[in-house]
This record gives C-alpha cells, structure tokens and sequence, in this order.
C-alpha cells in the first residue's frame, strides 16, 4: 500500500549506513584520516581524505544502480518512476565526479556489494595505493 511504501522509504538512511561504516573502519585500521560528508564539496562524498585529495563515495547498489549485482535490479512496480529517479541518480554521480575532476580531486567509487570480506581491501588498497 502507498503508507507501507512511504514508511519503508522513510527508514531509508542516506549517510552512516553499514557500508559506509565498512569503509570507514577499514580506511581507520589502515592509518587513513579522513573528514566525513563534507558539504562544501560536489556530491557531497560520504568519505574525504583531504592529505591525499581524494573523495571516496560509498554507493548503494540499488539507489545507483550497481551493474555488477543483482541489487540493481528495477521494481516491477511504477517502473516510469523508477526507471527516471535511478537514471537521474547515476547522472549526478557522473555530474560530482567530474567536478571533483576538475577541482583536482580523484575519485572513488565503493559499492555496497563490494564492502564485505576480502574484496574491499584488494579493491580499495588498489586504488588508494596509486595515489602519488
């Protein structure tokens, strides 16, 4: 029903999720300091490290639509809708990360998929290690 929708949409956290919070544990344990949702920059990415210049977004598999898993996958439900709110989700992240671009920042992208057991610290490592 419409109030069911509305109060399950309602629980829906945007920030400190258990990903993130992953992310974030794992980043600590590594000797990473970081800054947490800064608003003064585009996107506002959920994890900066201001020594290396780099934002680390931390994105849901649904909300953004991760190619890679099944968490992708439309509603069958209102599929109009759907189809438009996702699609423009996937656009502003596109839109924040060149501008992080541009502002000289690099970008990482996690997927919440991806933050459990050891692909996280192959994958995140990776990245962070080719960092000048």
């Amino acid at each position: 029903s419409k109030n069911k929708r509305s109060w399950i949409m309602s629980r829906i956290r945007s920030g400190n999720t258990s990903p993130e919070k992953q992310v974030r544990s794992f980043l600590h344990r590594h000797g990473f300091r970081f800054r947490l949702h800064k608003k003064n920059m585009p996107g506002k990415p959920d994890i900066v490290l201001p020594r290396l210049k780099t934002a680390i977004f931390v994105h849901g598999c649904f909300w953004h639509q991760c190619p890679a898993c099944r968490g992708g996958r439309l509603p069958k439900s209102n599929l109009s809708y759907w189809e438009g709110k996702l699609k423009r989700n996937q656009e502003r992240d596109r839109e924040n990360s060149e501008k992080l671009q541009k502002l000289g920042w690099k970008v990482i992208t996690i997927w919440a998929c991806g933050t459990g057991g050891s692909r996280l610290e192959t994958d995140l490592l990776g990245q962070l290690s080719s960092i000048p």
